[in-house]
């Protein structure tokens, strides 16, 4: 006969598994946010961690490095949305070039809403 201890071990033990293996997926689609300061305005963009791979670091100096010696990339743009439940969540609205010379700064953003993947 299974007691009440057991039951408790066993479910902590499936809670542990589960999340363990969600963490997983969602450090894989995970999603860095950047504020990128131009020469007109502010705009926040999304990159992977496998865009970030490609641009040799995962910080907002990496972005500006590559930026800087490409002079030029592709990036999405994020603004805040209602999701379907009507959550705010930082969602990606349109892929963009930034231009190296009218770009002046990169920087972590943060956000307490939910980031989206990019396609």
């Amino acid at each position: 006969m299974i007691s009440s201890r057991d039951l408790v071990s066993y479910g902590a033990a499936m809670g542990l598994i589960i999340a363990t293996g969600t963490g997983a997926v969602a450090q894989e689609n995970r999603m860095q946010l950047f504020k990128v300061t131009t020469i007109k305005d502010e705009i926040v963009i999304g990159l992977s961690a496998d865009e970030l791979k490609v641009l040799g670091g995962s910080d907002g100096g990496a972005v500006a490095h590559a930026l800087a010696q490409r002079g030029d990339m592709t990036a999405w743009q994020y603004n805040v949305h209602r999701g379907p439940n009507g959550d705010l969540q930082q969602a990606p609205t349109a892929k963009i070039g930034l231009i190296a010379h009218a770009s002046l700064r990169v920087e972590p953003y943060s956000t307490t809403y939910q980031i989206l993947p990019h396609d």
